[in-house]
């Protein structure tokens, strides 16, 4: 179900869910250098490089798939992320779009996802990032972000709109969060204290994937 331009979204299709890549491709790519620097602070200085070009060749795979269930469109996002995406960004983006969309498959009926659906696709994407990472929130990585993001939208089972928008703002302030925080897995666990003072790239590529997410629910974007 696509709903008019204008019209915040109680559930999301599979063109949404394309949409929701092709704007998350926009905001990375504005926000590239952003996460390069912050990268560069932390890390080896090419997350964003890496996520521009991952989500561009996503892009592309959704616009010649001919998508019609959520958890193929997913999936096959999941696949393409890991095989462009270089670093541990890769593995760890890539496993949490497999993980949605497999947990998606013959969950989103005819009308889309609501709110409870998508908080359960969501679940099984963080729990892979999780396990793949071999990480937990508190410890300045991309779950920080994610973590409080699917917190938030779990408290609006009814509502997408107002669950979503909830995600993006808990996600943005997760990003935040990492700021004073000292690394303790990944390559900012080797800079030990003097990780601290520095926003974890992957939380801030987190943040930018629900704000786009956000935008499509909100119908800010068609």
């Amino acid at each position: 179900m696509t709903q008019d331009a204008g019209t915040a979204r109680q559930r999301l299709s599979v063109a949404d869910l394309e949409a929701w890549v092709r704007r998350s491709a926009e905001l990375i790519t504005e926000h590239a250098e952003e996460l390069t620097d912050l990268d560069a602070a932390i890390g080896d200085a090419d997350h964003g490089a890496n996520m521009k070009r991952g989500l561009a060749a996503a892009v592309d795979t959704v616009g010649a798939g001919g998508f019609t269930a959520a958890d193929a469109l997913l999936k096959k996002v999941g696949t393409t992320l890991v095989s462009t995406v270089g670093g541990a960004s890769g593995p760890l983006y890539g496993t949490f779009f497999l993980r949605t969309g497999s947990a998606l498959a013959g969950q989103a009926g005819s009308d889309g996802l609501d709110a409870q659906t998508l908080a359960d696709g969501l679940e099984a994407g963080v729990g892979g990032i999780a396990a793949r990472g071999r990480a937990t929130a508190g410890e300045k990585t991309m779950l920080d972000a994610w973590s409080p993001a699917l917190e938030a939208l779990r408290t609006h089972p009814d509502d997408l709109a107002a669950g979503v928008a909830a995600a993006a703002r808990a996600a943005a302030e997760g990003r935040d969060a990492t700021k004073p925080m000292v690394a303790t897995k990944g390559r900012a666990s080797y800079l030990g204290e003097r990780s601290a003072g520095h926003i974890d790239p992957g939380a801030a590529s987190t943040a930018l994937l629900l704000a786009a997410l956000d935008d499509v629910v909100a119908a800010r974007t068609v």
